[in-house]
């Protein structure tokens, strides 16, 4: 018999895997008996994208602006945040997206989520129509994007 630690492994494993392969509704069911199972709520940013990824971009902003995120690390308060700005996008408001990501953790260099977290307040710029800006935060994400994970160098030139 699984133990509630076992259970929870399990279920998280299960809906992460899930989720890399793209079949959001399994990932969500996952995650959701996951939650429900330990209270652990840095799965969330995850759940949240699983319902953009199903189309339900309302869904997932009711999970960002739900108390539950009050309870999040800085790595997935940061990571829900990119999610709410995408399911904005989704939803054809790119001011709010753009907003979403107005932070002052936009000034931080070290910090592992930084490169992520300026590179899509570049691009929320970009599709808002405000490319000088976008290209100044692609310089930006460029600049502490020492592994080159992203294309904002190239974004930064455009």
């Amino acid at each position: 018999m699984m133990s509630g630690c076992d259970a929870v492994f399990v279920r998280e494993s299960a809906g992460y895997a899930a989720y890399r392969a793209g079949h959001y509704e399994i990932a969500l069911k996952e995650l959701r008996a996951a939650h429900r199972i330990s209270g652990d709520v840095s799965m969330w940013p995850v759940m949240a994208d699983c319902e953009r990824g199903m189309g339900r971009p309302l869904k997932a902003l009711n999970l960002a602006g739900s108390d539950e995120v009050k309870r999040l690390a800085k790595p997935e308060e940061i990571e829900m945040r990119i999610v709410a700005s995408g399911a904005r996008r989704d939803l054809g408001e790119f001011d709010a997206a753009v907003i979403t990501l107005t932070c002052r953790e936009l000034k931080t260099e070290t910090e592992d989520w930084a490169v992520r977290l300026r590179y899509a307040y570049a691009d929320a710029l970009a599709t808002a129509g405000r490319g000088d800006e976008a290209r100044e935060w692609f310089a930006k994400c460029a600049e502490i994007d020492h592994e080159e994970s992203t294309d904002a160098d190239e974004r930064a030139r455009r």
